[in-house]
């Protein structure tokens, strides 16, 4: 994920600092990063540089930048290569504009500033945002006028830092579904992606909310909410030694950022595979693996039903056969593997010791290998011939989440592509479903939105049970499994996953009124089925809990205990928005309970040994 570091001083030069912020960014992850002052003149000065900060630092060496306002930027390349044309920050000679997040939209915005004379230079969606703005001031629009336009505009998630020329006294932020911390110091104020950015240069901490935008001066910060009116947000001290906070982004667990953090993650994940020019994904693989007999998904928890969801898309879209094998058994019953054959292996941590074994099993059987996984030079990534990366960043939780989700999106994409090279989605289909990916992270910030509503159902309903039952069907039945093993995995309440349709064969003996059960019902072409056993449930006295949208809610008729509507969507998203959902169902029940919710016990992030 992109870092961000804006720095606005009373005197100082603030390149050092911004420098330094860009240092401690550096474990998010990054392949370019760069920086922008204001000269004595107010003029826009920058230097970029492709690969590391030591990079841009020996270049500062022989091109020296000053000023008392500046902004600093790791990218993580998503829309265009990892090349200096396409490093932040991105500038024309009005505004420089440094971007965290992905710009759904900016294909129509490109064409519509293009038709008003302005010249791309990069392969970014983040450049329209910079000619946008651009555009509006010269038109004559004050500043502040001309950002709350600009973001009107903007549809996605994104955290973003205006500078502006000849506007030394000022820097401008903003926030969609990537956070933006708020650093208040003495003589100076800065702007930065969390914590460990903004922490050296303060000793007090804001964070601003989805859609605030914020005006800097080195004295204080104005907060605006998105019509534009004058907000307060709780400011935190930061102590300059020990702060436990730090790298939480004023969240109280790492899982609880994490989850917050999807919608950039789902955009930049999705972002490295897709071409902006032809709004399609696009991935170079070595052989034509459209054309391999059989695929065998391999992988243990979380993983697996990531992988059991990616099994639906890849049947239906791109009509491979697949496999489903949990790791920890598969290469232990002799499996029989189809000649000429391909193996995909999901970890998160690219480390988990079964996982691994089973890559080499199939290795030796001459099985053609992929990985996906979210730590690069991992031993899967390594040892595998295909090499998908999620772009999640560092996850401190235990209980995967943003992991999860990102993992979802490559296999959501490797499907639509695989489709696509088989002639079995023709062009224009390929760009629906390009373009219904490119929703989700807005769609997830809209199902993150619910979170109070969330935790109303786990104080009530979940936390004070034994035991709990998710049904789902399709997709949604890969998410009541994931749902059930993240309560049990963060609040040690028994918790079970069961398909929709087998609660007549067992399940069902468990129902009673002590019972809640939850059912993961989008509008899609199982909820009919679904709609008949929430109805068999709620006849025996259990506690339905309905997970849906407005459109299934109009069809269920009869008292719940309880229900969630999420925003309609696709069937091909239903699972990433759905995910959010019972994330944060655990997450608080876990909460309410007192567990540990970062180090849940008996658990390790990364499972070394079979």
């Amino acid at each position: 994920m992109c870092g961000i570091i804006g720095v606005i001083s009373q005197k100082d030069n603030v390149v050092p600092q911004l420098l330094a912020g860009l240092r401690l960014l550096e474990y998010r992850g990054y392949d370019s990063a760069g920086l922008a002052t204001l000269d004595s003149n107010g003029s826009i000065k920058r230097l970029r540089s492709a690969g590391k900060i030591s990079a841009l630092a020996e270049r500062l060496e022989a091109e020296p930048l000053s000023g008392s306002t500046g902004l600093g930027h790791t990218r993580w390349a998503t829309h265009g290569a990892a090349t200096e044309i396409n490093a932040h920050p991105l500038a024309t000679p009005t505004v420089a504009v440094i971007h965290n997040g992905i710009i759904e939209n900016f294909q129509e915005l490109k064409t519509e500033l293009t038709n008003r004379g302005h010249q791309f230079e990069s392969q970014t969606d983040t450049e329209v945002i910079v000619r946008l703005m651009s555009q509006k001031l010269s038109e004559g629009l004050e500043p502040l006028a001309a950002t709350q336009e600009v973001l009107e505009r903007l549809e996605g998630a994104f955290a973003l830092v205006f500078l502006l020329a000849g506007r030394p006294d000022i820097l401008i932020g903003a926030r969609r579904g990537s956070p933006l911390a708020i650093g208040y110091g003495q003589g100076r104020m800065c702007l930065g992606s969390d914590a460990l950015a903004v922490g050296p240069l303060s000793d007090r901490i804001a964070y601003l909310d989805d859609d605030d935008w914020v005006v800097l001066t080195a004295e204080g910060a104005t907060i605006r909410d998105r019509s534009g009116q004058e907000v307060i947000r709780k400011t935190t001290a930061l102590d300059p030694l020990v702060n436990v906070s730090l790298g939480k982004s004023g969240f109280r667990h790492f899982m609880q950022k994490e989850i917050r953090e999807q919608p950039q993650v789902i955009g930049d994940t999705l972002g490295a595979l897709l071409d902006p020019q032809k709004g399609r994904l696009t991935l170079d693989l070595p052989y034509p693996l459209h054309e391999t007999p059989r695929l065998n998904l391999v992988a243990c928890g979380t993983s697996y039903y990531a992988a059991q969801v990616g099994r639906h898309w890849l049947e239906t879209l791109a009509r491979i056969p697949c496999d489903l094998e949990v790791a920890s058994e598969f290469r232990y019953r002799q499996p029989v593997l189809t000649p000429g054959g391909t193996s995909l292996f999901v970890s998160q941590s690219g480390e988990t010791a079964d996982t691994l074994a089973a890559l080499r099993f199939c290795r030796a059987e001459g099985q053609k290998t992929i990985s996906l996984v979210n730590v690069p030079g991992s031993s899967i990534e390594r040892e595998a011939e295909i090499k998908l990366l999620t772009k999640a960043g560092p996850e401190f939780g235990v209980a995967s989440t943003k992991t999860f989700t990102a993992q979802l999106i490559i296999l959501a994409a490797l499907a639509v592509i695989l489709g696509a090279q088989k002639g079995l989605i023709n062009a224009q289909e390929e760009i629906r479903l390009t373009r219904l990916l490119l929703e989700a992270p807005a769609l997830m910030a809209e199902a993150l939105s619910r979170d109070a509503e969330i935790q109303i159902l786990a104080k009530n309903l979940i936390a004070p049970a034994r035991d709990v039952l998710y049904l789902g069907r399709g997709t949604s039945y890969a998410l009541a499994l994931e749902g059930a093993l993240k309560l049990k995995e963060l609040s040690y309440i028994h918790a079970e996953g069961y398909a929709a349709g087998e609660l007549k064969h067992g399940p069902i003996a468990l129902v009673d009124e002590n019972t809640p059960v939850i059912f993961l019902a989008p509008s899609d072409s199982y909820f009919p089925k679904t709609a008949s056993n929430l109805e068999e449930i709620r006849a025996r006295g259990g506690q339905v809990i309905f997970i849906g949208d407005a459109v299934g809610a109009e069809k269920i008729k009869g008292p719940l205990a309880g229900q969630l509507l999420l925003p309609p969507a696709d069937p091909l998203i239903n699972p990433l928005i759905y995910a959010v959902a019972a994330q944060l169902l655990a997450y608080h029940t876990a909460v309410f309970k007192g567990t540990d919710v970062d180090q849940p016990r008996n658990l390790a992030k990364s499972v070394t040994v079979e």
